[in-house]
């Protein structure tokens, strides 16, 4: 089948051979990773308030199941997500963090910098998962050394989970931190479809037909947002044979409707989950002042209500402005264009370009934050309309997938040409 050419191909370079088996070994080792159990847990209570919390089903669905089974990546990337999030919030803030985020030099130093931030956060989760569980009898309750080692081992499975990813990242395939998160909803695609089926009856067939069309339909329109591009007319002064004459090239400048990729969800869904599990926590603490407001807040931001869905949206919506502007730098490309005598018509070079074309990457991107926000809640909204509650976490998982899914592709196709033209020019 020409389906599976491209891997024949990438099959028969060394190169791209390597990366192939790299991704795919990081990746089992992740998969063994999460079914490591740590001490003290009560599985059949731990599995009983998974089944109840919506809020810790959706963080299991990014450990890839490790915290449902209480493994060694309970805690998952979230540390070191949350550490990234710290420091782009940070960028709003502080105008040296703001132009380290502009290059690729600072970049790479807020990457480090959120690498030693990840393991006190570690920590931090560890404590507040165990306490959170503990006082659900999910865990039992452990003497200090027995917490110690039980902290020290979450923490040290995150830490790994980073390392595995960055080690993805550089040697295999898409990036690692994506692609980690990708597996863990992956493998939990089995178990989800086999409860659905457990589930399925007469009176409930027509909803879960109505939810799977919308699944493909979903799957559709997150394809052609990811890959749709809009083009402005660029033209480039070109010198006649013979240096007798002046003439003039075009070409275009493609510009990305959702240029940020899969990152807004991933972030968002971080930050919009940590006041609902919070609050979780503090619903059973002996001030009943305190655990009364904690609970009308676990109520508010219940995954079925508006504000926990406007909350969403608008994380979504945020993010994906907020890493456009960081994926693509107006002021750097306009200033490349002026270098390569390149201009827009009827635009003056240098700050008038990087104006016109941050007018036109507003604007598209708007289209790309509304689709990202709504594509977050509308399983959330479908599950109302219908009923099937199982499948509420889907449209999160399914734009993770599919991007992530299109990243790796377009990747892996540009390595696979850029071998071929090697090996033409060899």
């Amino acid at each position: 089948m020409k389906i599976f050419d491209p891997l024949k191909k990438a099959w028969q370079l060394p190169d791209l051979r390597r990366r192939i088996l790299v991704t795919l070994l990081i990746l089992l080792v992740f998969r063994i990773l999460a079914h490591i159990p740590l001490p003290g847990v009560n599985v059949a209570r731990l599995k009983e308030f998974f089944s109840r919390s919506q809020i810790l089903g959706l963080l299991d669905l990014f450990s890839g199941g490790g915290m449902q089974n209480f493994s060694l990546v309970t805690l998952g990337l979230n540390p070191y997500i949350n550490a990234s999030i710290i420091f782009q919030l940070l960028g709003m803030v502080f105008p040296k963090i703001e132009e380290m985020q502009k290059d690729n030099f600072g970049r790479e130093k807020l990457n480090q910098y959120s690498r030693v931030i990840t393991l006190p956060l570690a920590i931090l989760q560890a404590f507040g998962m165990y306490f959170l569980l503990s006082n659900q009898g999910a865990v039992n309750h452990l003497p200090w050394h027995m917490l110690a080692v039980l902290v020290v081992s979450m923490a040290a499975g995150t830490m790994v989970l980073m390392w595995l990813g960055e080690l993805l990242t550089e040697y295999g395939l898409g990036n690692g931190i994506s692609m980690i998160i990708f597996a863990g909803i992956v493998a939990r695609l089995p178990s989800t479809l086999g409860q659905t089926a457990f589930t399925l009856s007469a009176e409930n067939l027509f909803n879960y037909a109505f939810f799977a069309t919308l699944s493909v339909g979903l799957i559709a329109l997150i394809v052609v947002v990811n890959e749709g591009v809009y083009n402005v007319p660029v033209q480039y002064a070109r010198r006649a044979a013979g240096g007798r004459g002046v003439g003039t090239y075009k070409t275009f400048l493609p510009l990305k409707v959702n240029a940020a990729g899969v990152m807004p969800i991933i972030f968002a869904v971080s930050l919009v989950l940590m006041p609902g599990m919070v609050a979780g926590y503090l619903q059973n603490v002996p001030n009943t002042s305190v655990a009364s407001v904690a609970s009308k807040v676990a109520q508010a931001l219940d995954q079925q209500g508006f504000l926990y869905n406007a909350l969403y949206f608008l994380l979504v919506f945020g993010f994906t402005y907020f890493y456009t502007t960081i994926a693509f730098n107006v002021e750097r490309v306009a200033d490349d264009l002026k270098k390569r005598g390149g201009f827009l018509s009827g635009i003056r070079p240098g700050k008038a370009t990087s104006q016109y074309i941050g007018y036109i990457l507003n604007r598209i991107t708007l289209l790309g934050a509304v689709f990202l926000g709504l594509v977050a809640i509308l399983p959330s909204l479908a599950s109302a309309f219908t009923g099937v509650a199982g499948l509420s976490l889907g449209g999160t998982g399914i734009l993770i997938v599919v991007s992530v899914v299109l990243e790796t592709v377009r990747q892996f196709n540009s390595m696979l040409v850029t071998r071929s033209y090697e090996g033409f020019l060899d």
